[in-house]
């Protein structure tokens, strides 16, 4: 009889620790997602969260008539332990099956909290020495603006990634989505901000 007690008495712990754990795994906090960063931020002077991308961002061709300056932006509280910054513009809702690709912009130096407008022209060098421009879905490095097809406006993602690494280890060459992944595998946290353009 003592034998059995102590047998339940001993699953009843063990479904307790169980559920205990269960519900400790559900919480929020455990929940977020691992690239989240409490209080990181990304800010624009020139793109309002949500808000509607002004012309000047806007690119100019494809039947868009645009400034194609890309916006100003700034960022706060980074993830301690930071070495350097990567910028992805993206288009989820582009008709290509894979999104596109308006702006890739790594090894931002980890000192470095903002950019001018118009840091994305290649010809004006207005990024910190160091910092790398990929190459857009447009097919060159640097900034190139929304320009959707008619109809919905599409959603423009501007993520910025606090990295644990000075630099990244990609080729001179190497595709957004390959940046992208190589980010992320090194992100110890990421700001955002949307904005939203159509025609």
């Amino acid at each position: 009889m003592r034998r059995t007690v102590w047998r339940v008495g001993v699953g009843l712990a063990a479904t307790a620790l169980a559920t205990t754990a269960l519900v400790a795994s559900q919480s929020p906090a455990a929940r977020a997602p691992a690239d989240s960063a409490s209080g990181f931020t990304l800010a624009s002077a020139d793109i309002s969260a949500g808000g509607r991308i002004a012309d000047s961002q806007v690119f100019n061709g494809f039947g868009c008539k645009g400034g194609n300056v890309s916006p100003a932006l700034s960022w706060s509280n980074p993830p301690a332990g930071t070495k350097s910054f990567a910028l992805l513009m993206h288009d989820p809702d582009a008709p290509t099956g894979s999104g596109w690709w308006h702006w890739v912009v790594y090894n931002l130096p980890a000192s470095v909290s903002s950019l001018p407008a118009g840091a994305g022209d290649p010809q004006k060098n207005l990024l910190p020495a160091g910092a790398v421009q990929g190459r857009t879905d447009f097919g060159t490095p640097g900034y190139g603006g929304p320009c959707p097809p008619p109809g919905k406006p599409h959603r423009y993602y501007l993520r910025l990634y606090a990295l644990k690494v000075a630099k990244l280890d990609v080729p001179a060459d190497a595709t957004a989505a390959y940046i992208g992944f190589m980010v992320r595998t090194q992100s110890l946290g990421k700001a955002e901000l949307m904005g939203l353009y159509g025609r």
